[in-house]
């Protein structure tokens, strides 16, 4: 970790601006664009002021750079990206994906997954990453030309090996079931989430109407009129924080979703170890096939039906030579299949070894964040609740003055 580029950079998404222009159908769009900034961090330890670097990068930018990062890197749980569309929001919420809080918080999302790139063990040093932060014309050209388009396994062969895998990896079964039974827990975490805070806002709007009937009151009250005033005050201020309240929310919110994302991610690992288990299997029944054709061929005996069996009896058995000849195709492809064999036993090993230990970093680094986002979120309750009692405990001062 020590070699890992967010120790020897600073890398921020410092601003979002919202920009029209045409896209690739010449039709005329709106979009939002996230300025990266970078800053060298060795020089700034030599008690020099380092220069920093910056460059405009559109959300498809980013989308671009993880699909080349899950292709490049197939053993890799990759981070996630934030939502492109708001979900799982309360209802007084806005969803649009042009709301300036939403796009803020897209912004803080996008910073976390460069982050996260940036202190990862192996991706940190993939050299189209790096380019990402540091080069703004021509990344798209360079990210094209890796040709990380033609390893995409497309989703039919996915799902084709998931259903024909004669012998799957146990391990990688539990993960794939974890990985679900996971995006179910948070999914209904955040649902129940934005329930409560769309009662948590009726709460604070109802303490807003006890803020503006005790003002109204205090205007006909001589005696009393003070003590309501300064009660309805206390109750106004507590209901206009609700707004601030329920955006703090929404951040602790966005760091489940990263794990709502996060779900996928080890599915996309569990998919690719299916599909190299299916193409293990399909090279070992090929090379099986023809050594049995071979062993027909060498003792002259047909053990299994087929149509060329049947019309070498039909019209005649085929000359020594063209027997030999067959034998000798037979027996080069057969140690191909060997080759091949060994060579995609020794692959699958080498990726199990590599995804699991991957899937320990990540379930370290899940546990660890989960848990400091939960007790934050308990924390911020808690705090919400005092605030509520000291409203009332104000309140109650101001009517004993009466």
């Amino acid at each position: 970790m020590e070699d890992c580029l967010a120790k020897k950079m600073e890398i921020t998404v410092s601003e979002a601006e919202k920009r029209t222009g045409r896209n690739a159908m010449n039709i005329q769009e709106t979009y939002t664009a996230y300025l990266i900034e970078t800053r060298a961090v060795e020089s700034q330890s030599e008690g020099q002021c380092a220069p920093v670097d910056s460059l405009w990068r559109r959300y498809s930018e980013f989308e671009l750079l993880r699909n080349y990062l899950s292709v490049t890197y197939p053993h890799i749980v990759v981070p996630p990206l934030p939502e492109k569309r708001a979900d799982f929001v309360w209802h007084k919420l806005s969803a649009d994906n042009m709301d300036p809080d939403f796009v803020e918080r897209r912004r803080i999302g996008l910073e976390n997954f460069l982050l996260r790139v940036a202190s990862h063990p192996i991706l940190c040093q993939d050299k189209i990453f790096y380019l990402f932060l540091t080069q703004e014309g021509g990344w798209k050209e360079m990210v094209n030309e890796t040709g990380f388009q033609l390893k995409a396994d497309s989703r039919l062969k996915a799902l084709n090996a998931t259903f024909r895998v004669k012998n799957p990896d146990k391990r990688f079964t539990e993960l794939k079931h974890y990985s679900d039974e996971l995006q179910s827990v948070i999914s209904h975490l955040l649902r129940v989430r934005a329930r409560v805070a769309d009662r948590l806002y009726g709460v604070y709007k109802v303490h807003g109407n006890y803020g503006r009937v005790f003002s109204e009151w205090s205007a006909i009250e001589k005696e009393m009129g003070d003590g309501l005033q300064s009660a309805g005050h206390h109750m106004d201020v507590y209901a206009a924080s609700i707004d601030d309240i329920l955006e703090e929310e929404e951040h602790y919110a966005d760091q489940l979703k990263e794990y709502l994302f996060y779900a996928e991610a080890l599915r996309a690992v569990c998919r690719k170890h299916e599909l190299m288990q299916y193409d293990l299997e399909m090279a070992a029944q090929d090379l099986t096939s023809k050594k049995q054709q071979c062993e027909e061929l060498a003792t002259g005996t047909v053990r299994t039906f087929s149509l060329k069996g049947m019309t070498s009896k039909l019209f005649g058995q085929e000359t020594p030579e063209q027997r030999e000849a067959k034998l000798k195709v037979l027996e080069e492809q057969i140690q191909e299949g060997e080759e091949q064999l060994k060579s995609k036993n020794l692959e699958g090993r080498d990726f199990v070894k590599s995804a699991w230990a991957d899937i320990e970093r990540f379930k370290e680094q899940k546990n660890h964040d989960l848990k400091e986002a939960l007790i934050s979120y308990a924390v911020m309750q808690i705090s919400m609740c005092k605030k509520g009692i000291q409203v009332w405990t104000n309140a109650k001062e101001c009517f004993s003055k009466m």
